[in-house]
């Protein structure tokens, strides 16, 4: 039995009345310490380490509000790489709990919360979902940091990830992701070693002589004089098409105006005298 499948198993043995239920950390000394994200709640203050029955040097315990994750390289992410590589974690329980503050909130409410505090929703991102990593459900919210922390490059392949949920009223811990089951499923099978001398033997290769290939005969060069002897290919010089622009209507004279006839004329009149 590994650390916490041992651990589950008396934790249960516990919350249903075994007194005698308890874990020997010696039996388990290489998968100790244990690295452990939980939430902020003040409540968890009475559950850890002893929900784990592990004592308090083989236990690193951080903390973030609603134990989220927002994707493989975030700031928790960091801390878990740190508490991996400088302190020794050998394994990564992600624990949740029941009637979790952060999951009973909404959007709305957590806007709203904020303006009373004098945060304008202009000055937080477009997306408030995601970069607070607001969630509806406490074992979706495991899940998903589960799998983000499976998937980052700052945790060792063989660093198991288990995801657990608390029962905020009783203590009693379950399963939300194996670790362990998750880790096999991620090993990348190997490849498996061809065995040419039993391809041989089966008739692949056994009558094969290397002699027997025929290569067309050309010696060193003789391409390159045969594409220089190729002769260049004719070029056809297509004389350009020249569009005529369209001709312009024909300017007619401007027409004169018709000029009125000019009155009769008029008899003159005779006056005495000597004509």
């Amino acid at each position: 039995m590994r650390l916490f499948e041992a651990i589950i198993d008396l934790n249960h043995r516990a919350v249903a009345g075994d007194a005698s239920a308890g874990l020997h950390p010696a039996e388990f000394a290489d998968a100790l310490p244990v690295i452990a994200l939980t939430c902020i709640d003040p409540r968890l203050n009475a559950f850890f380490p002893n929900a784990l029955a592990l004592p308090a040097e083989e236990f690193i315990w951080l903390r973030n509000a609603g134990n989220i994750i927002t994707s493989p390289l975030s700031s928790t992410m960091r801390s878990l790489a740190l508490a991996c590589a400088v302190k020794g974690g050998r394994e990564i329980a992600i624990i949740g709990h029941t009637d979790c503050r952060v999951c009973q909130t909404t959007t709305t409410v957590l806007l709203d919360q904020l303006k009373a505090l004098g945060v304008e929703r202009s000055r937080l991102p477009d997306n408030v979902n995601d970069f607070f990593g607001m969630f509806g459900s406490e074992r979706q919210n495991i899940i998903k940091a589960c799998g983000l922390a499976r998937s980052s490059p700052l945790i060792g392949p063989k660093i198991p990830v288990h995801g657990l949920l608390l029962d905020i009223e009783t203590g009693k811990l379950d399963w939300v992701v194996n670790g362990y089951e998750t880790l096999q499923s991620s090993v990348q099978p190997k490849m498996p070693k061809m065995d040419f001398a039993a391809l041989g033997a089966a008739g692949s290769f056994k009558d094969f002589e290397m002699g027997e290939m025929k290569f067309p005969e050309m010696k060193i060069g003789e391409a390159a004089v045969k594409t220089q002897n190729v002769p260049p290919p004719q070029i056809r010089i297509v004389s350009p098409v020249v569009v005529e622009a369209p001709k312009a209507p024909p300017t007619l004279p401007p027409m004169r105006k018709k000029m009125p006839p000019p009155p009769p004329i008029q008899p003159r009149p005779k006056f005495p005298g000597k004509y």
